[in-house]
């Protein structure tokens, strides 16, 4: 999930920052999981989100689809008003 993320993050994420999100995404998988079906898919987005909201540079896909038992995940960009968000100077 770090590659997929990493791939389509603009700007592109050097190592240590490709690092920081394997971290986080680590941090979001162990945590406890919830009543909701989504729950992990949902904590992952949240770390996602909290990720880029401290480094303020930075934006990437969001977790669409998750197969829990292969790992196989779909991501797509976040968008308002049909443009996907940037990452520098807001929407």
């Amino acid at each position: 999930m770090t590659g997929a993320y990493c791939a389509d993050a603009k700007p592109p994420l050097t190592q240590e920052l490709a690092g920081q999100v394997r971290d986080v995404l680590a941090k979001a998988v162990a945590s406890p999981a919830g009543d909701a079906p989504n729950s992990l898919m949902d904590r992952l987005n949240d770390a996602l989100d909290a990720f880029e909201t401290e480094l303020r540079s930075v934006v990437g896909p969001r977790v669409t689809s998750l197969d829990e038992a292969t790992g196989a995940v779909a991501m797509k960009h976040r968008s308002e008003a049909g443009q996907p968000l940037r990452a520098f100077g807001g929407q």
